[in-house]
């Protein structure tokens, strides 16, 4: 009798086990990660592959805004094909030049950061001495030559914003107390308007989160974007 104890003992906790591994992977087989999931964060469905559209179509554009992902904090998502910006502060490197000065109108828009800042590197390989009012820097230690050249949080992909994006990044992160971006500093945009460039203070109060005409000739902080 004892041995039948034992063996129907045995035959229990068998079963059980068998039980116990079964479950979970008959769970996880029914999963699809890629598909929105409501008790997971904004990033964490992102990681899954959920693309970002289909977040959109949940909780809306404005849940993006501010969120630290892919190397900087999230201020405009296009909603026609899910792509996402980022920038952050890069002002650790100080303050650094324009680079050479001459005559150059690009475009304001948001994502249009990176074509501005090629039209300045590219520009910069001329010899602006000779141009009208032009001036020949003279160094590859100017701001959109050192954005364009960084490997930076396992990214390279790095360019100055334009003003329409700065504005975004003003509205969309920095009012809501989110982001890093300094209000005592003056950051470049790689917008610009003949032989000036815009530029732009984070200080609310004096600027209105608005960029403003400067000068190519002043040395100026570092806030660095990208688009994916």
């Amino acid at each position: 009798m004892k041995k039948l104890l034992c063996i129907v003992f045995a035959l229990l906790i068998f079963n059980c086990s068998n039980d116990d591994d079964l479950r979970p992977l008959e769970f996880t087989q029914d999963i699809d990660l890629t598909v929105f999931n409501s008790e997971l964060s904004v990033v964490a469905n992102l990681e899954n592959g959920v693309a970002v559209l289909d977040i959109t179509e949940q909780l809306g554009v404005e849940v993006f805004y501010g969120i630290e992902y892919g190397g900087g904090f999230i201020f405009h998502v296009d909603e026609t094909d899910g792509t996402l910006m980022v920038a952050t502060d890069y002002s650790t490197i100080g303050t650094k030049s324009w680079g050479d000065h001459f005559d150059l109108t690009n475009s304001a828009l948001i994502g249009d950061g990176l074509a501005n800042t090629q039209q300045i590197v590219d520009g910069n390989l001329n010899d602006n001495s000779n141009v009208a009012n032009g001036f020949e820097f003279g160094s590859d230690d100017y701001v959109f030559k050192i954005v364009s050249d960084l490997e930076y949080r396992d990214h390279d992909d790095w360019f100055i914003p334009s003003s329409g994006s700065m504005k975004a990044i003003f509205d969309n992160v920095h009012t809501q107390d989110l982001g890093d971006f300094d209000e005592t500093l003056f950051y470049w945009t790689s917008t610009k308007e003949g032989y000036n460039p815009y530029v732009m203070s984070f200080n609310g109060n004096f600027f209105g989160g608005n960029s403003f005409l400067g000068t190519c000739f002043d040395s100026n902080a570092v806030l660095i974007a990208r688009k994916f």
